[in-house]
């Protein structure tokens, strides 16, 4: 007895260690083969799609294989699938039988495991040692893989006939739908072609091919898995003619998806099938006019705002056989024009730098060698910042961006997600919110998104009873918990992406008041009116133009959407015309007409405050301000600053002239508030407003001896340096001095190194030619308000730009 236990011991310890040396010798088979790319959309249906590098319609094996196509495969060749360890000996000893019936190979009796290992190993000679070879790595596979990875793999490098391996690509090519959407006929169609696919291809050897299908059928049949009536209607459906083309749907976003993810495959999209084509069609359509100004490019791209994943992508439209429109714009480093303002104008809210309605200069500016204009060429004097953002004024904003500071906006900037802003930000100057970076469509859209998506998650804590009258950002406010479910977070374009994003620097109440700013953009002309149809979709969104007419952007955001348009060449070629409003616009609005509408984003009552503001500067209202008015600004604005512009004026009692206690008697005085701006601002500003009033003048038998900041000289700054080129011919070259004055109506006189060179009236500009070396500008007005000025002649251009 003990002897045959310690026989058995042996046997049993001679198998494990046989099983053992098995396992780890026996190599498991794995495909090196490399795979195309296809794009799906959400719903699973093909966008477009690429050859692997040999040339092979091959994309992997499918996530799930279809009921309908598993059951005609396993009939036809290997019904016992499911119980065998990967080698059959009833099929092979089958297989025998009818080989040498025949005296040759007609039968090899292997299963789809043994089929599989053969098509790893890339079509060896069919000898009896390989077919012990696979047998062997069969049961190797069956050990380490289900029968349905197994059945996967199986089917997704199966040969289809030409250069199509895999049964998605088999369905693509034939039958043009994925081959979960195939019918009984198709699938037992692509069922039998692998057995011998160079036989029966499709559109060569239909009868041959119509047999053995359906044979197939028939037996589907046998097995219950058919009904009469559907046999007869599968065996009636024709077969395919030859390879079908495959869509070229979203042909940028599949070569995006060749860089990104090289290993090739299947990848599932976000997008939507019918989102595309409609975004496709209408870019095309406005395309034909764009390039009829030698504007040969166009991209959008179209994505959920609050989820950030994109429905539509348009790379790039152009002419047939245009080498351009192969560039994909969207992630293409473009010049940023003025969509960045926006962003400006939050984050001075933010911080408590602008009130929404404060007014800022429009005046002419020098600062250095950079002297902005605004794109009509004209000048305000003083515009409310929302106005200055509406309009786009880039005085304004490179004046707010000085203010603000260049860094601090260059670091805002990339926090929010801006990956092209590499360089330090002196390099990019105060032209960094004119343009003077580089930026994409993918991200700028994805800024966009994001600041719909902060003013969008105040509803949602609002919704959930959230908030309270705490500190900004305090625990338990609804400010500091609005940041908790808002982010700025890139867009995303696989389904099963998830991209992280970083917490809003702004709250709800800042995001809203610049989109609802930003609703005030002037559209075009064939929106114009949109106000007065209460159908309209309510849309806030920025145009931008590149210097030199490169560049045009137009981004509009929704509570539900966000769309992102740019316009131009792709090799930077300026067109005159070539502006956000006119080129980019009317894509932009004819995108969000074809999507669904909604209202506009709920005002964030959680984090807005009411506050009295001056009716005439749009700052806190201060004690000398005549009107006021309640406005409801952000609450993080506050406290906000208080009017200067406002004060009380002594008047005489006809109500014309200014007086003091020195001349008049206090009971005979009128005391009335008076409005008045900074000499630089007043003059341009009262050019615009008929109902601006200058202080009066003094009553001649009394003059105050407070001193009035009447004139203003806007160029030379006092103390400046600059560098006057000299002309043709060696003659000192000239620059133009600007001032301004309180009084639209009133006169400088000029004088250089006490030298008089003449007077002025309403525009204050004098043509100077000062030799190199210091000088003294004075400027004095008809009441003998005196403005001094002290600059230097540089000889040579060192440490500074000319004028």
């Amino acid at each position: 007895m003990t002897s045959v236990r310690k026989l058995s011991f042996r046997v049993l310890g001679g198998l494990i260690l046989i099983f053992l040396l098995f396992v780890v010798f026996v190599p498991i088979v794995e495909f090196s083969d490399p795979l195309g790319t296809a794009i799906l959309d959400c719903e699973g249906r093909l966008l477009g799609a690429a050859t692997a590098s040999d040339g092979q319609w091959r994309f992997g094996a499918p996530e799930e294989i279809p009921g309908k196509f598993r059951h005609a495969l396993l009939e036809f060749e290997d019904h016992r699938f499911d119980s065998h360890p990967g080698i059959d000996p009833l099929a092979m000893a089958r297989a025998l039988f009818q080989d040498l019936k025949a005296g040759a190979i007609v039968s090899g009796g292997s299963t789809i495991t043994m089929q599989t290992v053969r098509l790893s190993r890339h079509g060896r000679p069919r000898t009896l040692r390989e077919k012990a070879v696979e047998c062997l790595l069969a049961l190797r596979l069956e050990l380490s893989h289900s029968k349905n990875e197994i059945l996967r793999t199986y089917a997704g490098y199966a040969p289809f006939g030409g250069n199509i391996v895999g049964l998605e690509a088999a369905a693509w090519r034939y039958f043009g739908r994925s081959a979960r959407d195939l019918s009984w006929a198709e699938s037992a169609t692509l069922a039998v072609l692998p057995n011998a696919p160079a036989l029966i291809h499709p559109g060569r050897r239909p009868e041959a091919l119509l047999r053995r299908r359906n044979a197939l059928l028939n037996r589907l049949h046998q097995r219950n898995l058919l009904d009469e009536v559907a046999l007869e209607l599968a065996q009636a459906e024709p077969l395919p003619g030859p390879p079908r083309p495959l869509p070229r749907l979203a042909p940028h976003l599949l070569d995006r998806a060749r860089r990104e993810i090289p290993g090739g495959g299947i990848v599932t999209t976000t997008l939507d099938l019918e989102t595309q084509r409609r975004l496709s069609a209408i870019l095309t359509r406005h395309h034909r006019t764009l390039k009829e100004n030698s504007i040969d490019h166009l991209a959008a791209l179209v994505a959920h705002t609050d989820s950030g994943k994109v429905l539509a992508y348009v790379g790039n439209v152009g002419r047939l056989g245009d080498q351009g429109a192969q560039v994909d714009i969207i992630t293409a480093p473009r010049s940023s024009g003025s969509i960045l303002k926006p962003f400006l104008f939050a984050t001075m809210l933010s911080d408590a730098e602008i009130l929404p309605e404060e007014l800022v200069p429009d005046i002419p500016t020098r600062i250095g060698g950079f002297a902005p204009r605004n794109f009509d060429r004209h000048f305000s004097g003083a515009v409310p910042a929302s106005v200055a953002l509406s309009r786009s004024l880039n005085v304004p904003a490179v004046r707010m961006l000085r203010s603000h500071g260049i860094a601090r906006f260059a670091d805002l900037l990339r926090s929010l997600g801006l990956t092209t802003l590499f360089r330090p930000a002196d390099d990019y100057g105060l032209s960094l919110i004119l343009g003077g970076a580089e930026v994409t469509l993918w991200e700028m859209t994805a800024l966009y998104a994001g600041l719909g998506r902060t003013a969008i998650g105040s509803r949602a804590q609002e919704e959930q009873g959230g908030g309270g009258e705490g500190e900004r950002g305090g625990e338990g406010s609804a400010l500091g918990e609005s940041h908790l479910t808002t982010d700025f977070r890139p867009l995303s374009w696989k389904i099963e992406a998830t991209q992280k994003g970083s917490p809003s620097p702004f709250d709800a109440g800042v995001a809203f008041t610049t989109l609802e700013a930003l609703l005030e953009v002037s559209r075009p002309e064939s929106d114009a009116s949109w106000k007065n149809f209460a159908s309209s979709q309510r849309v806030a969104w920025k145009t931008g133009t590149s210097y030199g007419f490169r560049d045009a952007w137009a981004i509009g955001v929704t509570p539900e959407y966000v769309v992102g348009v740019w316009a131009g060449n792709a090799d930077g070629e300026g067109r005159p015309g070539l502006t956000g409003h006119s080129a980019a616009a009317p894509v932009l609005f004819s995108i969000f007409d074809t999507l669904p509408s909604g209202p506009f984003f709920d005002e964030p009552e959680l984090e807005m405050r009411e506050l009295e503001i001056c009716a005439h500067s749009g700052l806190r209202a201060g004690q000398d301000c005549g009107e006021i008015r309640i406005a409801t600004v952000p609450a993080s604005c506050l406290p906000g600053r208080t009017c200067p512009y406002c004060r009380k004026v002594h008047l005489d009692s006809s109500g014309r002239y200014r007086v003091d206690g020195g001349c008049e008697t206090i009971a005979t005085m009128i005391h009335r508030s008076f409005f008045i701006l900074p000499p630089a601002l007043a003059a341009e500003y009262a050019q615009r407003h008929p109902d601006y009033r200058p202080l009066p003048p003094w009553r001649k038998d009394c003059r105050s001896e407070e001193n009035e900041d009447r004139i203003s000289c806007l160029y030379p700054d006092n103390g400046a340096e600059i560098y006057v080129p000299l002309e043709l011919h060696g003659r000192r070259g000239r620059f133009v001095a600007e001032a301004a004055h309180a009084d639209p109506r009133g006169i400088i006189f000029w004088h250089l190194d006490h030298h008089y060179l003449g007077r002025t009236r309403g525009e204050h500009r004098m043509s100077l030619a000062p030799e190199p070396g210091r000088h003294l500008l004075t400027l004095v007005d008809g009441d003998g308000t005196t403005l001094l000025r002290r600059f230097k002649v540089l000889r040579r251009a060192e440490n500074t730009m000319s004028p």
